[in-house]
């Protein structure tokens, strides 16, 4: 049974014969196949008897001493927008349902296949990857696993990811972060969510929404999840991340922006949060960080995203305009508003933002911040288009903000179990990805004890 497990407890029952890949992949494709679950929106398309011979093949392998590494018979899901070998790539759209089929898997799925992983099928997501709630009117959109009754949203735009993972159709999910596409749904769902230093895995074979600002991740139940994935996609040996004495960790708490306009429960379980880690001994200390209060004016009329997402879109656009979701349309369209000029001095200010946040980050191992500062709304809440921006703004404030300084950055699930899902975030200066996940187990197994109090 894939749901609730992390890696490390299916990769050693593999090892010693309790499962087989086949039977991990069955175990998926029943849940996404049972018509009271939310299969047939988390997944655009799926090919049961592909992922039944990777998954034989996976055993067959082991039966003879190969499994290259521990992602080997693993079931893996992967977001609609990356290339894999025979598939069309729709990137979440209708617009291109016809499209050829890849020739090649992108580097980052050739690198997981390579170690051994089990693809299960494409992932739902929001269009283009074009919102941080993750409602999509072709494909539909999957809900959250928290309070399913009320049908909330998964976030975005890593959407179908998540709830396959939250919901045991998958034991990982392979996702894009361009403004906290992972880590958005990971902390709605109450998963573990990573964004990588953009340059760090390798963009070839994924439709690119922002060349500036995308980068590849992705969704687990631990820490170690998402970093074993995460080397294997940056083609780096994978290290268990090694859990420090919490009294030598050191972490700032900006004031700045970012726990602005928390609703009460995110206010409440983040405060917790931070009152068990101290308690455990770790040093949190407030901190200024005047650069993210730079970053809302940067990102007004949408910035670098919407002038690089115009620029990809531009001939498509033109063409099939009116097959696009119109609320993705309209973020995109404002990047005509943005002058040549001003475009090249969003990049250079982003440069110059980039260099003093890594000055001011460098007292500390890692800066903590909420995730998302509320949990995760109602389908409902969504139906005008005021209330849509006003909230799709407020899920994407404190993730986009790492992306457009080029950190590194992870959310965790920090609630108590059965209570509204909470991410609490954090971040590194670009390139510090390897020893942000040491902190981040860290900071995992000292907040466990609130993670297991009912």
């Amino acid at each position: 049974m894939v749901q609730g497990a992390t890696i490390a407890r299916l990769a050693g029952e593999l090892t010693d014969g309790r499962a087989t890949a086949e039977s991990l992949a069955r175990g998926c494709l029943d849940r996404i196949a049972d018509p009271g679950g939310e299969g047939a929106r988390c997944f655009i398309a799926i090919d049961e008897n592909k992922v039944r011979d990777q998954a034989r093949a996976s055993d067959l392998l082991r039966r003879h001493g190969i499994a290259p590494s521990p992602l080997a018979g693993i079931p893996v899901s992967v977001k609609d927008l990356f290339d894999v070998m025979g598939e069309v790539t729709r990137a979440g759209s209708t617009v291109l349902a016809d499209a050829p089929p890849a020739k090649c898997d992108a580097p980052a799925i050739a690198r997981l296949r390579a170690a051994g992983a089990v693809l299960t099928g494409r992932n739902n997501m929001t269009e283009f990857a074009y919102s941080g709630v993750g409602l999509n009117p072709h494909y539909g959109t999957p809900a959250n696993p928290w309070n399913r009754e009320t049908r909330r949203i998964p976030g975005g735009s890593t959407s179908g990811g998540a709830v396959s993972v939250a919901d045991g159709m998958a034991a990982l999910a392979i996702g894009s972060d361009t403004g906290g596409s992972c880590r958005i749904p990971a902390a709605l769902c109450g998963l573990v969510g990573f964004k990588p230093t953009a340059a760090r895995i390798p963009l070839q074979g994924a439709f690119p929404l922002s060349s500036s600002l995308d980068s590849i991740g992705a969704l687990g139940k631990s820490v170690a999840c998402v970093a074993l994935a995460d080397a294997v996609m940056a083609g780096e040996e994978h290290e268990v991340p090694i859990i420090v004495q919490p009294s030598r960790l050191r972490l700032g708490l900006p004031k700045t922006l970012v726990q602005d306009g928390l609703d009460d429960d995110v206010a409440h379980t983040f405060e917790a949060a931070l009152r068990m880690l101290r308690d455990a001994g770790v040093h949190i200390e407030d901190m200024a960080f005047d650069e993210l209060g730079e970053l809302p004016a940067l990102a007004d009329r949408g910035g670098i995203a919407a002038v690089e997402a115009g620029a990809v879109h531009r001939t498509l656009m033109a063409a099939h305009g009116e097959a696009y979701d119109p609320r993705v349309r309209a973020r995109i369209a404002l990047g005509a508003g943005i002058s040549g000029a001003e475009y090249a001095w969003l990049l250079r200010r982003r440069a110059e933002l980039i260099a003093n946040a890594a000055r001011r980050m460098t007292p500390y191992d890692a800066v903590i911040v909420p995730t998302v500062p509320i949990v995760a709304p109602p389908f409902s809440a969504f139906e005008t288009d005021d209330e849509f921006n006003r909230l799709n703004r407020l899920l994407l404030r404190n993730p986009s903000c790492l992306n457009a300084l080029d950190c590194c950055a992870i959310s965790l699930p920090c609630h108590r179990p059965g209570a509204p899902p909470v991410g609490l975030m954090l971040a590194a200066s670009h390139g510090h990805d390897r020893q942000l996940f040491h902190i981040a187990a860290s900071v995992e197994a000292a907040l466990a004890p609130l993670r297991s109090i009912g």
